[in-house]
């Protein structure tokens, strides 16, 4: 069951990408569909967005996706053939922003570099 969830997955995750970019001209440089993660019944799919640009253009972007989101269901019905299309939920992914952090974090810190191990020679 996992795998088909998976593959549901990518499928509304591709399907859906393509409709974002066809449909929605954003204010911010880049706005990607990151995941999706559909519940097991095949309801609901969390779409997570990756957005660069201000916190504005955040809002912006999501408020647009939100906007637009009765549309790109009806269009996921045509083009994706399951039980039941699922009602998506947009929210912001953050993933990128904190693993950014946590390097930033791990630069500032005072940790000596450890010299490179020299190659055993082998007669």
């Amino acid at each position: 069951m996992k795998n088909r969830l998976d593959r549901v997955n990518e499928l509304i995750k591709r399907e859906l990408s393509e409709l974002v970019r066809r449909e929605i001209t954003f204010t911010a440089k880049l706005v990607t569909v990151q995941e999706v993660d559909i519940t097991p019944d095949l309801k609901h799919a969390h779409v997570y967005i990756g957005v660069l640009g201000t916190l504005d253009e955040k809002k912006q972007a999501l408020a647009a996706l939100h906007d637009h989101r009765k549309r790109f269901q009806k269009e996921l019905a045509k083009r994706v053939v399951i039980k039941w299309t699922p009602q998506l939920h947009f929210a912001l992914d953050t993933a990128g922003e904190r693993g950014d952090r946590v390097l930033n974090l791990l630069d500032q810190l005072d940790i000596p570099k450890e010299a490179p191990l020299e190659e055993e020679k082998h007669d």
